[in-house]
């Protein structure tokens, strides 16, 4: 292929991708689309003027984000990534953590959102808070926060101990804070991490997990996000006892219209968006050029890409605000007002539910997050899956504090029993999950959330008497992040329910196979019996399954290899179901008080054993999501990704040694490693006789596997890592 056909098919390649994000954009646009219209024209019975002008904002929001997250796979992402790694390699370690707090600072000072929240403040509190010193506060805290998140993924200590005891610090704050502050730090939490400082965060940490040995980037490359949510609501507080003292009452109430001020039009506040697009972009840029050129002095890789890259973040940020202030921001804080002022309960929580699911639907940061999880997790966590228990975590938690500022509640018996709750769930949710539930709170509040959000929060608070929207208006964005927290773990251990029922059936089968097996045994049936009174003989029933899916894992390899350890282990890390066709062998062996030598000579005169086993594989082929380590699985289930483990033959038989005399291998017996040595070759040589005369396959030949790894000198985690990175290669493949 020459230059010109290459450049030619990655450009049908980046077209396809742009017009793929393109239609997922729209799809979960008409979500907002269709509700707002429904309370505009239904419900409310009025007309917005300029609705063209509205559909062309919408249009532009569709396009900026398909363009934007486009930008995040060609720049961001694998930029942060590269750098992350490169970081960590370093002999020093100071360096990544000075990257941490840089970026964490920069991009958090010149946050949108957090300017808007902090001028409002401002106003509200009728100069009580300071916007520039609360800005700086914030950004501080979240800087330290992703160093923190840093020296945990270093230190490889699990990230919920961190996390709880930074929640236990917050409600400790909470009791000496003025009320002023608490709904305000609180929402602090959720504002600090904007659509273009998610996604760098993320890579910083899969990046950093991704280089350091032992590490999941599942487990541990995930949380940092969390940190950068939990952190600036303790320093808030601490701000707010220091401006306000213990004794501070409450501010009169301002006015929403005035706490919004005034709006900017025409061509001048075109260029002021793209203006602040760019600065959103830019401290992310400055930091990465500044590492890559004078801490690593080491060109970036494909230079022209990474800068197209973030010039389509820039460009669709761009069109993704015009869009917003064209098409939804009027529209929507209009509509929240107006429904706030109605008097109608009922439409007021229902329209908090479903324009909380919407607006995180089309939240870019949540996309390039959940799809970023889907990745890593090769498929075991789905982006669309976990995007909606996002989405109705966050229209729970807007309903709920739209229900604390009508009742007139305290926020803080809510956020303490959310909290109670997300810590209780963390004891049973898998490993896997609990990482990427905390960072859910952080990546729900962002450009098209906050907004509206706070719009409906302050129009609750002016319009119902006795209510001050200092105190009462802000909170909505602290329940956004805190009940997507508790969605997500709830997903994770459903998850993990689904699948130890499926491993329980699993399990069912296999006493099913060993029940039929023993029959077998007993009576030494013949070849091609039907032992399930189906009428269909045992081959006959193995041809007629279907092919199986392919996020399969089979696994087989030399005694002594790993195999059952690395099955184990992988399976855990990919939350996949298990089996281990070796296991069924020791246990028929310790049932008829058989060593595994005596046991293959009786198979070996008896096919209908092998045959049982063979159609367990094949029915457990039909699934998705299985780990399934048995000899001839790579040959039955055809789209597997097949791994085959090596060892050096003396390793081999020292390690099974070790087992046998631990009482790890109780239906083995031997005197020596040799004795160990010389039955290990003698199964292995009947094995492959019996599988060559009945399969015609020679199971000493690897070329029928998609890896083979000698683990001879390697951990069980190693082996487990690199088979993860070949199947995640194999999958997009």
């Amino acid at each position: 292929m020459n230059q010109s056909q290459a450049t030619s098919l990655n450009l049908r390649v980046y077209f396809y991708t742009f017009f793929e994000d393109l239609r997922g954009s729209l799809v979960d646009l008409s979500v907002i689309v269709g509700i707002i219209a429904f309370y505009q024209f239904a419900i409310l019975r009025t007309v917005p003027d300029d609705l063209p002008t509205m559909f062309i904002g919408l249009m532009l929001v569709a396009v900026g984000l398909a363009l934007f997250l486009r930008g995040l796979e060609l720049g961001i992402f694998p930029l942060g990534e590269d750098l992350s790694q490169r970081l960590a390699r370093l002999s020093t370690r100071t360096w990544i953590l000075v990257f941490a707090f840089v970026i964490g600072f920069a991009t958090t000072v010149a946050e949108p959102a957090l300017i808007a929240i902090a001028n409002k403040a401002a106003v509200i509190s009728q100069g009580g808070i300071d916007a520039l010193t609360l800005r700086l506060v914030v950004a501080f805290s979240v800087g330290l926060a992703i160093v923190l998140g840093v020296v945990r993924i270093i230190l490889d200590h699990p990230i919920h101990w961190y996390i709880i005891t930074g929640y236990c610090l917050v409600l400790l704050a909470t009791l000496f804070s003025p009320v002023e502050i608490v709904g305000l730090a609180y929402d602090s939490g959720g504002i600090t991490t904007s659509t273009v400082t998610v996604p760098l965060i993320a890579a910083l940490g899969i990046g950093l997990s991704t280089t350091l040995k032992a590490r999941n980037p599942l487990i541990d490359g995930f949380g940092l996000i969390a940190f950068a949510s939990v952190m600036p609501m303790i320093f808030v507080q601490g701000y707010g006892i220091y401006a306000y003292g213990s004794g501070a009452t409450g501010a009169e109430p301002v006015l929403l219209e005035a706490a919004e001020g005034a709006t900017t039009v025409g061509y001048c506040a075109y260029m002021e968006t793209l203006l602040s697009s760019i600065r959103d972009v830019t401290p992310v840029a400055l930091v990465i050029l500044f590492f890559y050129f004078f801490v690593l002095r080491h060109p970036i890789a494909h230079f022209g890409i990474r800068a197209g890259g973030f010039g389509l973040v820039v460009l669709g940020l761009y069109l993704f605000v015009i869009g917003l202030e064209l098409g939804l921001f009027p529209i929507g804080e209009s509509l929240a007002i107006e429904l706030a002022g109605s008097g109608s309960l009922l439409l007021v929580y229902s329209f908090a539910f479903l324009v909380g699911f919407a607006t995180t639907i089309a939240e870019p940061a949540l996309t390039a997050i959940a799809g970023k999880a889907e990745e890593i997790s090769e498929g075991s966590i789905k982006g669309s899956l976990l995007r909606v228990f996002v989405a109705v975590g966050v229209g729970v938690g807007i309903l709920l504090g739209a229900f604390r500022i009508v009742q007139g509640d305290s926020i803080v018996y809510y956020i303490l029993s959310g909290y109670v709750v997300v810590i209780i769930m963390t004891f049973f949710a898998p490993r896997t999950i609990i990482p990427i539930a905390y960072d859910s709170g952080g990546v729900t509040t962002s450009t098209i959330t906050v907004p509206i959000v706070a719009a409906l929060g302050l129009g609750l608070a002016t319009s119902i008497p006795g209510r001050d929207p200092l105190i009462d208006g802000f909170g909505l964005i602290a329940f956004a992040s805190l009940f997507p927290m508790i969605t997500v773990l709830g997903y994770g251990i459903s998850k993990r329910e689904t699948i130890r029922f499926h491993e329980r059936r699993i399990l069912r089968m296999e006493q099913e196979v060993f029940s039929k097996v023993s029959q077998h045994v007993d009576a030494g049936l013949s070849d091609n019996v039907d032992l399930d009174g189906d009428g269909i003989g045992d081959t006959a029933y193995i041809n007629s399954l279907p092919l199986p899916k392919r996020s399969i894992i089979t696994i087989t390899g030399d005694s002594g290899s790993g195999v059952t350890t690395v099955t184990a282990l992988l399976a855990d890390s990919l939350d996949y179901r298990k089996f281990n066709a070796g296991g069924l062998f020791r246990n028929l062996a310790q049932e008829y008080d058989m060593s595994l030598g005596k046991l293959d000579q009786f198979i070996e005169s008896n096919r209908a054993i092998d045959r049982e086993i063979d159609t367990l594989v094949r029915r457990l082929g039909q699934g998705s999501e299985l780990v399934l380590a048995a000899r001839l699985g790579f040959y039955w289930i055809h789209e597997s990704f097949s791994v085959y483990l090596r060892v050096n033959p003396e390793t081999s038989a020292k390690r099974v040694y070790e087992d046998v005399v631990s009482g790890r291998r109780t239906e083995e017996h031997a005197e020596s490693v040799l004795e160990i040595a010389e039955n290990i070759e003698r199964r292995f040589e009947s094995t492959k006789a019996r599988y060559l005369r009945d399969y015609g396959i020679d199971i000493s030949n690897t070329r029928n596997f998609d890896l083979v790894i000698d683990t001879t000198d390697r951990s069980p985690e190693e082996i487990v890592a690199e088979i993860r990175t070949k199947y995640k290669a194999w999958r997009a493949g």
